[in-house]
């Protein structure tokens, strides 16, 4: 039995072959590219008519700063700082780590940040933007059909 020659197998199945070639593409890149963003803020809006998150997640160097913003219509209590309405305060991070701050509108009354390190290049980095996509996806609002 003769063996088919690779520019044989590689005419024959070159839609398959291209399809391998742009995922591996897409994973070296995802790898590789360095981590870059509009702003270093993440916002979090606290509202009564909507659940705000009990956790978050920051990356040093990417998204290092909590902006978070009063939409109760009342005075708002974070950690040691009282927000009025409307009022916005910005927590600059620097290190990595847990830290839980009290805030009595937010569910179980505590706000727990979680502050990661710049992922290397590698797997670090696709395990990272795996994770945001992921995170994404989950925290999209629910939207019903008009």
């Amino acid at each position: 039995m003769r063996l088919p020659e690779p520019s044989e197998l590689l005419r024959r199945h070159w839609p398959l072959a291209a399809l391998v070639a742009g995922a591996l593409l897409v994973l070296l890149w995802g790898m590789l590219w360095p981590l870059r963003g509009d702003s270093h803020e993440l916002a979090l809006e606290v509202r009564r008519d909507q659940q705000a998150p009990s956790a978050l997640r920051l990356t040093l160097g990417v998204q290092d700063v909590l902006l978070l913003r009063n939409g109760t219509g009342a005075p708002l209590v974070f950690g040691p700082v009282q927000l009025a309405p409307g009022g916005e305060f910005r927590l600059p991070v620097e290190e990595a780590g847990e830290q839980d701050i009290p805030c009595p509108a937010l569910p179980g009354g505590v706000l727990r940040v979680r502050v990661v390190p710049m992922p290397d290049p590698g797997m670090d980095r696709l395990r990272w933007r795996l994770a945001n996509f992921g995170h994404a996806i989950r925290s999209m609002p629910l939207q019903g059909p008009d």
